[in-house]
Order: C-alpha cells, then sequence, then structure tokens
C-alpha cells in the first residue's frame, strides 16, 4: 500500500516497538496495511472509523459518529490518550489519519460536555463554516485534538495523513492532534461572533473560549513546543490524487483533460457558476471532446428545509449554466445550442452531506427533464431541497461509503 512503501514487508524500521492509532474513513485500510508492513515491530493498535468491522489481530475496533462527534467518539478519543501516555521512551506511536477523525476521536476540554460539542459543531456546519473555521473552534474545546495527542506520548510520533482539507494544512488535518496548532483562543471566540453569535453556542463553549483568551486556560502547544519535538508528520495522498485518477481515465477514453488545479471552494452555488464560467471560458479553444477536472471542497449555508449537501447543491446550481438557464444566479455565457455537456460533483468518500449519496449529476437535459416533471429547480435550491430534485430525475450517485476522502471531485464532460 502506498501510504508505507517507505517500509519493506516486514522489515525493521529505526525505532522500538511500534503502536498504531489509526482513526478516519480508511483508518480499517491503513492499519491493515500497518500490521502487514510492520509485523515484527508491531505490537498493537487501535482502529476508529464511522463503519463497524473488525480490526487486523491484535487492534482494538471503535465504531464512532461522523461528522457529529457520539458517545464513540468520546471512548475513541479517551482510549487513545491512554494508548498514548502508556508507551515507553523507546516506543513509537505511529497515528494514521484520514478524512472525518476529527469528529470520531473527540475528548471534550475541562468545563465541556460531548453534548456542547455536539451542538456547536452543528452550528458551525449548518452556517457554512469551512473546516478551517470548523477545525480551529474543535481544537479549542478539545483535550486531544491541536497536538495534545502527541504530547501525551513520551517517546516519537509519527504520522502519516491523507488529506481531505484544501491546502493539506497538517494542522488542519483532522484537527492536527500531533502537530503544533497556530490558532488561538481569540481566533476561535471571533469564530463564534461570525457564525450566529455567542447565543447560537452552549454557554459552556462561550465560557470555555473566553477563558482561554483572558489566558484562564493554557493554550494548545504552539510551533516550537519542546513536546512536540520527537513528533513529526507527512501527508501520503490529497485531492491530485483523486484528480489524476479521473484524468487518467478520461484521457484513456479519447478525451482532452483539462485540469482545474486551483481549489472549488466557498459556498456551492456561487463556486458553481463561478466554476462553470470558467469551463465555458476554455470551451472554445477544445476541438474535441473533452474532461474537465476539477477538486476542493464547498460548503453550503443552510436556510432551508431540504436535504442535500455540497456537491448535491453544487450540481444543482450548475444546471442552468449547462441547459442554458440560469437557477438562482444572473445569467452568464452559455454553451453553444448544439453542445453535450455532463456535470459530476461528487464526494470522495461516497457521502455527501447527511444523504445516502455521493453527489448528483446535471446535464444539458436536466432542466427540460425537470420542468416536464413539474418540478422548479429555482425553489428546491432556495430550501437546499438538492437531495429530492435529483431523486426525482434519477440523476443522485450512489457509490457507498468508499473508505477514504480527499475531499470533492468535480468532472465536466463537453462533447
Amino acid at each position: 500500500m502506498r501510504e508505507l512503501d517507505a517500509v519493506d514487508k516486514g522489515a525493521a524500521i529505526p525505532y522500538g516497538p511500534v503502536f498504531v492509532i489509526a482513526a478516519g474513513k480508511a483508518a480499517h485500510r491503513m492499519a491493515a496495511a500497518a500490521a502487514e508492513r510492520l509485523a515484527r515491530q508491531l505490537r498493537g493498535g487501535l482502529v476508529v472509523s464511522p463503519a463497524a468491522a473488525a480490526g487486523p489481530d491484535g487492534f482494538e475496533s471503535i465504531t464512532a459518529g461522523h461528522p457529529v462527534p457520539d458517545e464513540g467518539s468520546e471512548e475513541a478519543g479517551r482510549r487513545a490518550l491512554e494508548i498514548a501516555e502508556s508507551l515507553g521512551a523507546d516506543q513509537l506511536l505511529l497515528v494514521l489519519l484520514s478524512g472525518g477523525a476529527s469528529a470520531l476521536m473527540a475528548v471534550p476540554a475541562d468545563g465541556v460536555t460531548l453534548a456542547d460539542k455536539r451542538a456547536a459543531t452543528t452550528v458551525l456546519l449548518r452556517g457554512g463554516a469551512d473546516i478551517h473555521a470548523l477545525n480551529t473552534v474543535r481544537k479549542h474545546l478539545s483535550a486531544i485534538k491541536g497536538g495534545w495527542l502527541a504530547v501525551r506520548a513520551p517517546g516519537a510520533c509519527h504520522t502519516l495523513a491523507i488529506s481531505d482539507v484544501v491546502g493539506d494544512d497538517v494542522s488542519v488535518i483532522a484537527s492536527g492532534p500531533t502537530v503544533a496548532d497556530g490558532t488561538t483562543f481569540a481566533d476561535a471566540r471571533r469564530l463564534l461572533d461570525r457564525f450566529g453569535g455567542a447565543a447560537a453556542f452552549p454557554a459552556p463553549v462561550v465560557e470555555r473560549l473566553e477563558r482561554g483568551v483572558s489566558g484562564k486556560v493554557p493554550e494548545t502547544p504552539k510551533p516550537g513546543d519542546p513536546r512536540l519535538s520527537r513528533a513529526s508528520i507527512r501527508v501520503i495522498g490529497s485531492r491530485r490524487d483523486a484528480m489524476s485518477g479521473a484524468a487518467s481515465e478520461a484521457a484513456a477514453l479519447g478525451y482532452e483533460v483539462i485540469r482545474f488545479d486551483d481549489p472549488v471552494i466557498g459556498d456551492a452555488r456561487s463556486s458553481a457558476v463561478a466554476h462553470m464560467r470558467a469551463v465555458l471560458a476554455q470551451a472554445a479553444d477544445v476541438g474535441g471532446p473533452a474532461c474537465f477536472v476539477s477538486s476542493g471542497e464547498t460548503t453550503v449555508n443552510v436556510t432551508g428545509h431540504g436535504k442535500g449537501g455540497r456537491n448535491q447543491e453544487f450540481a444543482l446550481a450548475a444546471a442552468g449554466l449547462i441547459s442554458g438557464t440560469a437557477v438562482g444566479a444572473t445569467a452568464v455565457r452559455h454553451l453553444p445550442a448544439s453542445a453535450r455537456c455532463a456535470l459530476a460533483s461528487i464526494g470522495t468518500d461516497g457521502i455527501d452531506g447527511p444523504t445516502d449519496a455521493a453527489g448528483a449529476i446535471a446535464d444539458s437535459t436536466t432542466l427540460d427533464r425537470a420542468r416536464a416533471a413539474g418540478l422548479s429547480p429555482e425553489r428546491f435550491l432556495e430550501d437546499n431541497n438538492a437531495y429530492a430534485f435529483f431523486s426525482a430525475l434519477g440523476d443522485l450517485i450512489h457509490t457507498g461509503p468508499t473508505g477514504t476522502n480527499v475531499g470533492d471531485l468535480q468532472v465536466i464532460l463537453l462533447a
């Protein structure tokens, strides 16, 4: 497995006994790779994932909640801290992180309960907070995030991470349990004001952050903290890997491939319009069938009462531009009448928001089919109800959980 290809199967690594903590949507596969390649030195481990499954021999397995932490998340977080503290100075803690680990390992800080953290996470998610904002608050409400897990390990701590964070900031991936935190209590407190104000959050959350701002609560470990001098981390997978896979398949099918390496971020509705503008601007210079590949992670500001996810909302907002009529946006340059176009926006973990779909497909016929069925795309978009819209058309994408997560992938085919 690529994650551990620097270690020959069964070969010794330059440490003593190794203990593994694997957390995230790819936890089971990453733990299995570690068990295979580190067999001589492996002494045990913990697998934390949203899917119930047994870990490799010698591993404990805990099923936990995502995207909102649950009792399993707290159990997993506390067990991870226990394992770290139990190791000797000559023993390596190998931490394997993938998408979802922030919610899957949760240890509330003093004065805050799991219910408080759940409520705060829900407010931030519904307000459209991106992962950087969300994890800034999480780190300052936690006893494991923001470097605290590595602080508990007496010996070396090495982390391998599959990134679901745009920019691959290791202090944001899984809320950085093994790396220094450059954010502060003051940063976290300002985010409460940005996403609803103090009244929208549980009182203990506000109190904890304000105590931190006033210096009454110790800050998270910062860059240069000697307690993290034996901690290291490497990113081993990211959104660019998903893009490369899609681009390779498209090229094999005869498409001219155009990659957008800049991440697709921001509000899903406005990002869809901006992204389609960029695609259309390049489409005129493409001679034959083309495939446009991009990736990133958008957000949704939930104001309606419907059901959906950021990828479904992205596809619905883009549908009008593809078919020649704007949906929820000012009209922009459209495709030529003879052009055929299809867009798929998908979460690489197979889960888009609180739904069983990974994303949705919109094509040149989407709006015609919708209106023939009596569906108003504008109303569905306004109600954040993209799931119901695409379900009625049979255009949801169902993959089931993929066992990994590197953000969202957009593929646009043009002929």
